[in-house]
């Protein structure tokens, strides 16, 4: 029979190990944010289940791996509508978004306006910057 601190320090590496390869599902979402990326597809490349994935990436970072996803697609979606000369339909394929319909309501929700307004917005110069709401930057990784 094993000593009950075995199996205890077995979970503690098992969450270790399993912390390492959701931050590498996570940088890989902030490398290829732009790529058609799924759970499933992200799953693989750790050798995970995606229901495993899922839970555990929400319990480590609050949200899903798609949540994350989305905000880092928006993240990128205003820098091109403040600076670019993409249409909103444009940006919203350039970000890997694959349906208009979604990109702007998932902008909206983030942002507190649709894309086009947003780009007038940034465009007038009269107005302030708005924030992503409910966004907190990822914490930062030693």
């Amino acid at each position: 029979m094993c000593h009950p601190s075995w199996g205890r320090a077995r979970a503690a590496a098992q969450r270790l190990d399993d912390l390492a390869l959701l931050r590498r599902v996570r940088d890989r979402i902030d490398r290829e944010h732009a790529q058609p990326l799924d759970v499933e597809a992200l799953a693989r490349g750790v050798n995970m289940s995606a229901g495993h994935l899922s839970r555990q990436f929400r319990l480590a970072y609050g949200e899903s791996p798609y949540a994350y996803l989305m905000k880092r697609r928006i993240e990128r979606a205003t820098a091109l509508l403040r600076h670019g000369d993409l249409s909103v339909t444009e940006v919203c394929f350039t970000v890997g978004c694959a349906s208009l319909t979604t990109f702007s309501t998932r902008f909206t929700e983030l942002v507190g306006m649709p894309p086009s307004a947003y780009r007038r917005q940034m465009a007038s110069g009269t107005a302030e910057m708005p924030g992503f709401r409910g966004f907190t930057a990822p914490a930062l990784m030693p």
